[in-house]
């Protein structure tokens, strides 16, 4: 009787939520197993927007494949076309102007803090606060008017390419990229008197979703996620690319493991991203934007691994090359599904209203995880 009503055992329950659900970011399928209100078991069922991204990139050249990316972590477009461009430059040893690098670094730190300006109004209005969500789009809406005035798009961009950016950037990009910072700065007190510092809200988050450092370690989590639990893993530190070597910021760590620590790495997080625009934007070279390579890329016969810090954590592409124009196999390591899958050990055992919050936390872009 209790298998037909959707029950495991005597007093448990067996809910769905998602694929469609305002709970879950994005196409996300949760099968739950409570007990009253008290989780016992999650188990994402993934693959409602696979769309075979990694097959498709083995039939595109090195030129095209690094725009599919794009459509993975749509919030971080500009760092995962960055990751692909670095991986074809290292297979065939090109060496990237340093105007160039100093674009694509700072494209990339506006991509993360509209990223991350983006989650955190919509981590406010999963926990009921609704005005946050109009104050990050606010100052997000500003980076995207500098994207689209740079390279034309204003989500997946097509900019970082091979050997360079498309284009040079407007004339108007430093003086919008300043204006930017000090709207930025004179905002950021507003974000935690509405929602960081709001009782409600601590209450909420302190406590909850807990993953130790060793648990976030052993699941393989990167990015913010794991650094709210201790763990060191900021790409930019330990493998900097570009010229991330050259600036000064610092690796945002917590180390209670809750949502309110994860919640509090990506916050700061925009900080030190702002300190990383400043030391460069009134300091990019002059000289080209693109380094000279032929219109047909063939990558040597071999493998090839690049990794990069997108905002949800570290992006791996892994090439193996028979010699061709084409790739003979494209493997991608997404931030998303290892952070996800950490999601049932830390809310096993909590409220079924504490899953919104860990989930809210771990900054899932599904496209990221299904591929």
């Amino acid at each position: 009787m209790f298998e037909e009503l959707g029950t495991t055992a005597e007093g448990d329950m067996l809910i769905n939520i998602g694929p469609q659900h305002p709970a879950t970011h994005g196409v996300l399928h949760l099968v739950m197993t409570l007990n009253g209100e008290t989780i016992k078991k999650t188990e994402p069922h993934l693959g409602y927007i696979h769309r075979s991204i990694e097959k498709m990139c083995e039939s595109l050249t090195y030129r095209q494949f690094v725009y599919v990316t794009s459509r993975m972590d749509y919030l971080s477009s500009h760092i995962n076309n960055h990751g692909c461009s670095l991986a074809v430059e290292k297979a065939m040893q090109i060496e990237v102007p340093e105007r160039a690098q100093v674009i694509r670094v700072i494209m990339d730190e506006l991509t993360r803090i509209a990223s991350h300006e983006l989650w955190w109004g919509a981590m406010a209005m999963d926990l009921g606060a609704f005005t946050p969500f109009f104050y990050s789009f606010r100052e997000r809406e500003t980076i995207t008017d500098i994207m689209e005035e740079t390279c034309g798009a204003r989500l997946t961009m097509n900019y970082i390419c091979p050997g360079g950016v498309m284009m040079d950037l407007h004339p108007d990009f430093q003086k919008r990229v300043k204006s930017f910072i000090s709207l930025f700065k004179s905002k950021f007190d507003e974000y935690n008197e509405l929602v960081t510092g709001n009782i409600i809200f601590q209450n909420r988050m302190k406590g909850v979703g807990v993953l130790s450092k060793e648990d976030a370690i052993s699941y393989g989590c990167t990015g913010p996620t794991a650094r709210g639990s201790g763990v060191s893993s900021d790409i930019r530190k330990l493998y900097p690319y570009e010229v991330y070597s050259k600036v000064q910021f610092d690796e945002v760590l917590e180390t209670g493991g809750d949502s309110f620590s994860r919640y509090m790495v990506r916050i700061n997080e925009m900080l030190q991203s702002i300190k990383i625009i400043e030391q460069l934007i009134d300091n990019i070279p002059e000289g080209e934007f693109q380094a000279k390579t032929k219109a047909v890329l063939k990558l040597p016969k071999g493998e090839f691994y690049q990794r990069v810090e997108t905002a949800r954590g570290e992006l791996g592409i892994y090439i193996v090359s028979e010699g061709g124009t084409t790739p003979h196999r494209i493997k991608f390591r997404s931030p998303g599904f290892s952070n996800l899958s950490a999601l049932g050990h830390m809310v096993k055992g909590s409220k079924i209203g504490d899953l919104v919050a860990t989930m809210g936390t771990l900054d899932l872009v599904i496209p990221d995880i299904d591929r």
